[in-house]
């Protein structure tokens, strides 16, 4: 069984206070690697049990990191933001498991760069959440950020291990018809 992240130690050039917003997208971006690996591209947009498809949690998860670290650098959405903002619960056949992967791990990657460049003497600063700027700080963006992936993550492994037990023709365990 691997180490997880956390347990391996601080990543070089984090701040202090933000390890542990670095360890949990660190270990999201290896998660969702390893359970997409053989996960059955046609059922990445099934819905399954009124849930939210595997497809919507993989453009969720690196929507919400790239909208909430925009707004911790202080700065207001973009017009692609918003449209991707938009297009997130709507299935995209276009867009393939291995493209969703790639698109989290290189946000993953641009969020760590950019906990690298945050000051500790700003984790406090006043930001404005959304367009009603609802008060929050630097370090609260961030931590919502990563408290908020692995909500995710926990949705996508529980829809994903009941998706593969549909495909393999098996009875889900332990669900109520």
């Amino acid at each position: 069984m691997k180490t997880e992240v956390w347990q391996r130690g601080p990543i070089e050039g984090i701040p202090a206070l933000l390890q542990p917003v670095a360890h949990a997208l660190l270990q999201a971006a290896e998660e969702v690697e390893e359970l997409m690996q053989h996960f059955p591209a046609e059922m990445l947009w099934n819905k399954l049990y009124h849930s939210a498809s595997p497809g919507f949690h993989l453009l969720h998860m690196s929507g919400v990191i790239d909208r909430l670290f925009t707004y911790a650098r202080n700065e207001k959405l973009n017009e692609t933001q918003m449209l991707y903002l938009q297009h997130e619960t709507l299935a995209n056949k276009d867009l393939d498991t291995n493209h969703l992967v790639a698109q989290f791990s290189d946000t993953v990657r641009k969020a760590i760069e950019q906990l690298r460049s945050t000051p500790e003497d700003k984790l406090t600063e006043f930001r404005g959440l959304g367009r009603k700027q609802l008060p929050t700080t630097v370090i609260g963006l961030l931590f919502h950020s990563a408290e908020h992936i692995m909500r995710h993550m926990g949705q996508l492994l529980v829809t994903m291990k009941t998706a593969k037990e549909i495909y393999d023709n098996k009875k889900p365990q332990n669900l109520d018809y």
